[in-house]
């Protein structure tokens, strides 16, 4: 896999905290980033929210907020899923 280099901000006190998780447990601070990362993207991925827009990239800002709108006042029942199908075309 290609990797990137990237920058970001971080306030000095959680530069720290990584700091010394990584040096407990013997690793680097990339490290740390990826294994957080690996265990909080997935469960975004789950959210209903992100799984009822990943596939609306081409949608008009008007399409777009009225799919949010929709979303957002779904109930907890409302979100269960019942059933799942994939359509391949």
């Amino acid at each position: 896999m290609a990797t990137k280099a990237m920058n970001f901000k971080l306030d000095e006190s959680r530069i720290e905290d990584i700091k010394n998780v990584a040096s407990v447990f013997h690793m680097t601070f990339t490290d740390v980033i990826n294994e957080a990362l690996d265990d909080y993207l997935p469960k975004m991925k789950g959210d209903p929210l992100y799984r009822l827009t990943v596939n609306i990239e081409d949608a008009s800002e008007e399409e777009s907020k009225e799919v949010l709108n929709a979303v957002e006042s779904l109930s907890d029942e409302d979100l269960k899923i019942s059933s799942k199908k994939r359509f391949s075309v």
